[in-house]
């Protein structure tokens, strides 16, 4: 037997895996073509059929048919996304390795002398395919270059400036203004690099067998003097000592469990410091006690006022230390109104929103946000979004308005107008709107100014109308004052949204400094609801420039990417706001949101802004009443889930949410599904903005591919000119140049970072510190470390 005909064999295989790609790419194309999409895979199906015949039959013309085929696919491919390499990736991680395969000796001389004749254009063609590649590597379309002002002409003195020592981070974003920046400058972009570990603090607290999926360590320290406060998913409250991270005392509130919990998490605590001539709302002195208290919001409902320097309840504040926040509902089940975001406190109230079960049912209990008095915890005032008069206080006779719209994030306070901006949520269920009246549509997925002191509404401003996408507004507002080139002064808000969009407001009066104008959405809701014709687009905004197309459709391999481009045209999709469906409908940017809690660090003094969007596509699917989805719950049905089917009950329709994802469980939008991005305040316009995180810990290898990966959290600014953020899907910290987005610095966390880091300083010494705890829903590894970094002593 000759070399050759030994060879035979592998020819044969070569053949039969060419004929079934073949087979699987003219099947899927044939779909594909009659819903509409490309029809490049009949063409490369056919041709691998012909490939696969000629290589049976040992002919050396199946290289000329193959390299016609991989030519004819990069061009296809660039024509389709240009040279953006994870986006050609998948229309060629099967076809070039198998083309040099096909050039390898156990191949051509199983087919014999005459194939060296196909060597050529075969080798040309994987070569063309390499020089694709490489030119793909040196470039990225979705990166923006570009450098931030280093220092702002004329910039005004910061609102916020002064109200806090600049060594301490009083509150979730260091001030009520939630800006997340530090003027702190000891960490530079010089010896950003020099950061280790100081200190490491383990709560102990751990997710136990009867708590919910959505179990999460989203908490922000706060530290004031010499002490970082902080609490942990089961809202136990840990006070540790700033410099080592010992604990001094921890507070255990001892929540109530019930199944019927969403959520378990405690995003932080607020603290209040009384002055030296406070009085109470009422005019009497302030009492004795507790003269720094931290106010603990927990899951089960109620409202703790703890001693800043003994961890004891302030007994004089509600009952024996806690305000009942189930108090006024007509719905009292645990787990359905859950404060998992710190108050607002001034000199007088505390004030605080709390989450509703979303997407459970009609009968579910107000989203009100109330003021208590700071001291005693005495309701002062209400606002309840769903009641013609929102100020109505509760009575014997009445209770807070059921489903309200709710504001589960943290609100922003501004002590010179006096006025609390709260981001408000839709009315639930979420994802049907038919049976929500005007009351209750009025304030949905809107901005609110509140007097602090008395509740009453200076202004509002709706973000969406008719929301049917839960497109609420789910990140605390940034309070920043800009200096406009007339050299006028204006106090602005900028609140970023799930849509994308930024909106830009004079908080004075709710007024657009960017405009938002009203654009056609598309129509047409399911049988029973309506949609807003239009809807307000900020011109300030990371929303996609353009409609998906089944050219932006990825996969690991070309298999997957296929079924992608299928699943695509199966569901409707007309642009942002297609309103849900029976079909399915493709929500782009998705019910996540391209921002979530974890909002913008603002560097009020240089006027820019750093910000982490995310872009992973949703699929939303209603389900009419019928036997997999009743119409009323029974005690087989918990309802503390978010994942599966969300019941709706009491609305015709049930619905199912998850991200669009490929049969191998890859987004099937291709990446980048992450960013990090710097924001000019002064043009408000992008300047720059580049993939951040890797697929280290979510791919099936752990393999670090810089594909751009989504966050959960927010970013930290610093007057040192280095912004850091935790919350990617991969365990790492990272700090990046403020002036141009580059990465300066990572260190891996020992689990999840789904939270926003804080900074402080002791002794003159800075600390960079993060919770690390993970996140249940995000599918990150559970903990319970905080981490704080450091330069060396003496640095």
């Amino acid at each position: 037997m000759n070399s050759s005909q030994g060879l035979r064999p592998i020819v044969a295989i070569t053949a039969g895996v060419c004929a079934l790609i073949g087979l699987y790419l003219l099947a899927g194309g044939v779909w594909l073509t009659a819903l509409g999409g490309s029809a490049y895979y009949v063409v490369a199906g056919l041709m691998l059929l012909v490939t696969a015949g000629l290589l049976f039959r040992r002919r050396q013309e199946a290289l000329w048919v193959y390299a016609a085929l991989l030519i004819g696919t990069m061009i296809w491919a660039v024509a389709e996304v240009g040279f953006d390499f994870w986006a050609l990736a998948p229309r060629g991680d099967i076809l070039v390795p198998l083309g040099v395969w096909l050039l390898l000796p156990p191949v051509t001389r199983g087919l014999g002398p005459a194939s060296r004749a196909g060597l050529l254009p075969l080798a040309a063609s994987v070569g063309a395919a390499v020089v694709v590649v490489g030119a793909a590597l040196v470039q990225d379309p979705q990166d923006i270059a570009g450098s931030l002002p280093q220092v702002a002409q004329n910039a005004p003195t910061p609102g916020d400036a002064g109200q806090i020592p600049d060594e301490d981070w009083q509150a979730y974003g260091r001030t009520q203004f939630g800006d997340r920046f530090s003027p702190l400058k000891q960490i530079t972009p010089a010896n950003v690099h020099d950061l280790k570990v100081a200190w490491v603090f383990r709560t102990g607290d751990m997710k136990g067998p009867h708590d919910p999926g959505e179990f999460t360590d989203e908490v922000t320290p706060i530290k004031i003097r010499d002490t970082v406060y902080l609490c942990s998913p089961h809202q136990i409250l840990f006070a540790l000592d700033a410099a080592t991270g010992k604990q001094k005392w921890k507070f255990d509130p001892k929540i109530a469990y019930n199944p019927t919990f969403q959520h378990m998490t405690c995003r932080g605590v607020s603290y209040h410091e009384t002055a030296a001539d406070a009085q109470t709302i009422d005019g009497a002195q302030a009492p004795a006690e507790c003269p720094r208290r931290i106010f603990l919001p927990t899951n089960d409902g109620r409202l703790f006022a703890v001693n800043a320097e003994t961890g004891e309840r302030c007994h004089s504040f509600g009952d024996d230390g806690a305000v009942d926040l189930k108090a006024g509902e007509a719905v009292q089940t645990p787990g359905f109104f859950e404060a998992t975001s710190p108050p607002v406190v001034t000199d007088k109230l505390v004030i605080i929103s709390g989450a509703v079960m979303d997407n459970y049912s009609t009968h579910e209990p107000s989203g009100v946000t109330r003021g208590f008095d700071v001291y005693t915890g005495r309701l002062v005032w209400v606002f309840d979004a769903g009641n013609p008069d929102p100020n109505e206080m509760p009575s014997d006779t009445h209770h807070f308005v059921g489903n309200s719209p709710n504001s589960w994030i943290v609100s922003s306070y501004d002590p010179k107008l006096n006025l609390i901006f709260i981001p408000m949520g839709v009315q639930t269920p979420d994802i049907w709107g038919g049976n929500r009246g005007a009351d209750a549509e009025r304030f949905a997925s809107a901005i609110l100014a509140l007097n602090a002191d008395t509740g009453k509404m200076a202004w509002s401003y709706q973000t969406v109308h008719h929301d049917l996408w839960d497109m609420d507004i789910p990140a605390q507002p940034s309070l920043v004052d800009i200096r406009t080139a007339s050299g006028d002064i204006v106090p602005t808000l900028y609140a970023p949204a799930k849509t994308g969009n930024i909106f830009v407001l004079d908080r004075r009066t709710g007024t657009p400094v960017v405009p938002a104008p009203e654009t056609p959405v598309p129509q047409g809701a399911a049988p029973g609801d309506h949609t807003s014709p239009t809807q307000p687009f900020s011109e300030l905004t990371f929303r996609p420039k353009k409609n998906l197309t089944d050219a932006d459709m990825w996969g690991g391999t070309m298999f997957d990417q296929l079924m992608c481009r299928i699943m695509f045209h199966q569901l409707r999709y007309e642009g942002p706001f297609t309103p849900p469906s029976v079909q399915g409908t493709l929500v782009f940017p998705g019910n996540l949101g391209m921002f979530e809690w974890g909002g913008l660090a603002v560097d009020p003094v240089r006027q820019i802004a750093i910000a982490n969007p995310i872009a992973i596509p949703f699929v939303s699917r209603l389900i009419p009443r019928g036997p997999n989805n009743p119409a009323n719950p029974d005690a087989s049905q918990p309802s503390g889930s978010e994942s599966g089917v969300q019941p709706q009950f009491g609305v015709p329709f049930g619905v199912t949410l998850s991200p669009f994802l490929s049969p191998l469980g890859l987004p099937c939008k291709e990446p980048g599904w992450g960013f990090m991005a710097g924001i000019d305040l002064k043009t408000n316009k992008i300047t720059w903005m580049h993939r951040n995180g890797t697929t280290r810990d979510s791919a099936p290898v752990p393999i670090p591919f810089k594909v751009g990966i989504p966050s959960l959290g927010g970013p930290l600014t610093t007057a040192g000119g280095v912004a850091f953020l935790t919350s990617t899907a991969d365990y790492y910290i990272r700090a990046y140049d403020v002036t141009t987005g580059q990465q300066l610095w990572q260190d891996r966390l020992p689990a999840g970072g789904q939270s926003t880091p804080m900074t402080y300083a002791v002794n003159g010494r800075q600390f960079i510190v993060t919770a690390d705890g993970g996140h249940g829903s995000f599918g990150s590894k559970l903990g319970d470390y905080v981490v704080a970094y450091a330069l060396p002593e003496g640095h």
